[in-house]
């Protein structure tokens, strides 16, 4: 269906959509919860009893050490790894809802395991099953496809929405399970992980699979059916579908199979291939992962006031950022401007902090100064850079190779995402930098920004069909944005039709400047 065609239908009209997209979703909630109970966990006595040793130099009293600190997250991190990166073949073999509940299933198993076990051994299992669900969660819910062109950065923005507040829910957990004094103060909060993959799993019967995947399997009147559930009345369903047959057809033309070698096997495919990995896995750049899940032990070791309610209110202002993004996304969210620009705020917040803790350390101002300068950081991250980041992830690759594509950015973000060296660098039985971590951060933060500036193409109010043809077409970044489309898919060895294209659309500009 052509933009100005969708423009006429608002987000009422798309409400069985919208409904649907929400609850699929849902998956990142359980992610989010888990990060933020895990870093909380480990600021808790009765936890690091179990799991940690008697420091009476810390002021719990208690502390972890960093190998076991790096090895909870990591473990969780591989089986993200692993599950997000072999998506393709799940999405081949058994679609986007099976796929759902399998890790909702892999959701229950895990958590009950980390609720029994009293040995490092059983947690770091539980650890390895629930980083297999999350992945697959987190990549098959950005794939699955329900919404229009138009509302698709509103869709990512959902997600990222839902991972803040699955965090901010589980860090208020974490704050009052806090007080208990036995080890109900870490299986409670694990307990409330059961609750939403428990919602997911039953709503996952009254949704349609994926019309996007269906059509790629060559299921063309079940996806046509699943797009009428979908759709409002007088919606073109049979033109929508056309446009997704034509596309994969197009596709196919460059490259007959489909596997990951295909991902980089011609220039164009291995362009996209390369800056969707590369979007997804910027985010990883700002360092927020670090503040995700080590915020809590952080603002403890760092001795900054009441860790647990900073914590609270620095992951409440994240989900506020995310919650205003949600409503502004589709109308002005420009993908490069908006990471370019939360990626500078992160970066000079993260040199204040560490500039502040250089000079005076351990001081009450200097606290302050860390938690407001972690606001301003949370709001760029969550309002600037995450939902652009997962958005870019998934809009930019081949729709034949989409979920090979998105599968290998989730897995190689995920492996980014996590720091695998910030427990060494915080600790205070290891390097113990603290805030003074964040020089390393702020390097990065500047890196990621000068390469969305040189290669991020804009592809705000574009459908995934105008998407491919602009890449066949081999425009540069810099000129996506103001490119107008033909409606025409080129193929990798036809140059004369690509300048033919070029040559239109340069025309086409001229007259619009004369106008």
């Amino acid at each position: 269906m052509s933009t100005d065609q969708e423009k006429t239908w608002g987000v009422r009209d798309h409400w069985k959509a919208m409904i649907a997209m929400t609850l699929v979703s849902l998956s990142s909630f359980q992610y989010g919860v888990d990060f933020g109970i895990i870093g909380g966990l480990q600021a808790m006595v009765p936890f690091l009893q179990a799991f940690g040793q008697k420091d009476p130099s810390t002021p719990l009293g208690y502390n972890i050490s960093s190998d076991r600190q790096q090895l909870i997250a990591s473990l969780m991190v591989l089986g993200a790894f692993v599950s997000s990166s072999s998506a393709g073949f799940t999405a081949k073999w058994i679609g986007r809802k099976l796929s759902l509940w399998l890790a909702c299933v892999g959701v229950f198993v895990s958590t009950a395991l980390m609720q029994a076990t009293t040995n490092i051994g059983g947690l770091y299992a539980g650890r390895l099953i629930i980083g297999l669900a999350n992945g697959i969660l987190m990549t098959h819910s950005q794939l699955y496809g329900i919404v229009p062109a138009r509302y698709r950065g509103l869709g990512i923005s959902f997600l990222s929405y839902w991972i803040s507040f699955g965090s901010l829910v589980g860090t208020i957990v974490d704050n009052f399970a806090a007080k208990i004094t036995n080890k109900d103060a870490y299986i409670i909060p694990l307990g409330i992980v059961h609750i939403v993959p428990g919602i997911l799993f039953i709503g996952l019967f009254f949704i349609p699979e994926s019309p996007r995947w269906l059509a790629a399997k060559g299921k063309f009147e079940t996806a046509e059916r699943a797009l009428e559930r979908l759709r409002p009345r007088g919606w073109a369903v049979k033109q929508e579908l056309e446009e997704m047959r034509t596309t994969l057809e197009a596709e196919a033309q460059l490259q007959k199979s489909i596997g990951y070698l295909d991902l980089f096997r011609n220039p164009i495919d291995r362009r996209r291939s390369t800056i969707a990995v590369l979007a997804l896995t910027s985010q990883a750049a700002s360092g927020s992962m670090f503040v995700i899940s080590y915020g809590t032990y952080f603002f403890e070791m760092a001795n900054v006031g009441n860790a647990f309610e900073n914590s609270c209110i620095l992951t409440g202002v994240g989900v506020a950022a995310l919650l205003a993004t949600t409503f502004l996304i589709t109308k002005f969210g420009r993908r490069r401007l908006m990471m370019i620009t939360g990626f500078i705020l992160c970066g000079i917040s993260q040199l204040i902090i560490a500039i502040i803790y250089t000079v005076h350390p351990n001081a009450e101002s200097s606290g302050k100064a860390l938690v407001g300068m972690s606001v301003i950081y949370i709001i760029a991250y969550n309002a600037m850079i995450a939902p652009y980041a997962w958005l870019s992830g998934g809009e930019l690759s081949s729709q034949r190779l989409r979920s090979h594509t998105f599968g290998l950015a989730t897995g190689v973000g995920f492996f980014f995402a996590v720091t695998f060296t910030a427990p060494y660098f915080i600790n205070p039985d290891a390097l113990n930098w603290g805030p003074k971590y964040g020089y390393i951060w702020t390097g990065s933060c500047a890196i990621a920004a000068i390469w969305i500036f040189v290669f991020l193409p804009e592809v705000k109010d574009r459908t995934l069909e105008e998407i491919d043809e602009m890449f066949e077409a081999q425009i540069p970044a810099r000129k996506f944005r103001k490119y107008r489309c033909t409606g025409t898919h080129v193929v990798l060895d036809e140059k004369a039709q690509t300048e033919y294209i070029e040559e239109r659309v340069g025309n086409g500009k001229g007259s619009d400047a004369k106008a």
